[in-house]
C-alpha cells in the first residue's frame, strides 16, 4: 500500500512563520527526514520517527523518503524556508524521474517562507521591484557560472538575494561575489545582511557596497542587494529599506 509524502519547509526560524498546512502534516507524519539541524527544530511526539542526515545527502535522503512512503509511511521531506528554493523538492523529483510513474506515492509540496523574503519585511520593501536569488554556494554549479549570473543580474538591474554566502569550507565565495558587484555597481549601492532571522539570534546590517566585508556574512546569514533605484529612508525610531516599485523612463 502506498502512502504520501509531503515536502514542506519550516520558514526562517521563527515557529509562528511556519504556515499552518506545513503544521498539519507533520501532526500527521509517521517519519520525518531533513538535515539534522532542521529536524531538530521539530517537537518530538509519539509516532513520529526522525531520520536524520548531513548535508549534501539530499539524493539518498530522497530516495529513503520515498522508499518509506512506498511502504505506507506518512512521510515529510523537512526543509527549512521553502522547500523549493535550494532545498529539497528539487532533490525528490530528481529521484522520482527515474522510477516508473506507478510506483510514485502521492505527493504534496507546501511552500515556506524563505529567509530573503522574511529578511526583506524586517527591513521593509527591498524587493519590491524584479529581483532574482542566487545561491552563492559552488557544491552543485561551477564558481564562474555563479560570478557570470552576479554580473549578468546586477547589469539587468535586478536587486539579488544571496544565499549561502561563506561557509569555512567556502571562505573567499562571498569575497568574489563583492568583487563582481563592484566592478558592476556604483560604490553606495545598499546591501542588507540579516543573519538568523526571526530568531533570537537576529542580526540586522544596513550598509553600502563600498563598506560591505565578506566576513559580515556566514551560512546563516541572506544578504540582500538592492537595485540602483533602492532608497534607505529614516523612519519613526528606525531606518527602511525599499526600492520603488516603477522604473525610470530611458
Amino acid at each position: 500500500m502506498s502512502g504520501t509524502l509531503t515536502i514542506l519547509g519550516t520558514g526562517p526560524g521563527a515557529e509562528g512563520l511556519i504556515v499552518p498546512e506545513a503544521d498539519a502534516a507533520l501532526a500527521q507524519a509517521t517519519d520525518a527526514l531533513g538535515y539534522i539541524p532542521y529536524l531538530r527544530r521539530l517537537a518530538p511526539r509519539a509516532g513520529l520517527r526522525l531520520h536524520e542526515s548531513d548535508n549534501r545527502e539530499e539524493l539518498d535522503r530522497a530516495r529513503h523518503a520515498i522508499a518509506l512512503a512506498q511502504a505506507g509511511g506518512r512521510v515529510v521531506v523537512v526543509s527549512s524556508g521553502d522547500p523549493g528554493v535550494f532545498a529539497m523538492a528539487a532533490a525528490v523529483f530528481e529521484v522520482l524521474e527515474d522510477l516508473a510513474p506507478q510506483t510514485h506515492p502521492e505527493i504534496a509540496v507546501i511552500p515556506g517562507i524563505t529567509a530573503m523574503l522574511a529578511a526583506a519585511a524586517r527591513i521593509g520593501a527591498p524587493l519590491g521591484h524584479d529581483f532574482c536569488a542566487i545561491n552563492l554556494s559552488d557544491n552543485l554549479k561551477p564558481a564562474e557560472t555563479i560570478r557570470h549570473r552576479i554580473r549578468h543580474a546586477a547589469l539587468g538591474g535586478f536587486a539579488m538575494g544571496f544565499y549561502n554566502p561563506r561557509s569555512a569550507s567556502r571562505p573567499d565565495g562571498f569575497a568574489r561575489a563583492l568583487d563582481v558587484l563592484r566592478e558592476t555597481c556604483e560604490p553606495e549601492r545598499i546591501v542588507i545582511f540579516a543573519r538568523a532571522v526571526s530568531t533570537p539570534q537576529e542580526e540586522i546590517t544596513v550598509t553600502t557596497l563600498a563598506e560591505a566585508r565578506d566576513t559580515m556574512a556566514d551560512m546563516r546569514t541572506v544578504v540582500l542587494v538592492g537595485n540602483p533605484e533602492t532608497r534607505r529612508i529614516a523612519g519613526k525610531g528606525r531606518d527602511w529599506v525599499y526600492t520603488p516599485r516603477s522604473w525610470p523612463a530611458l
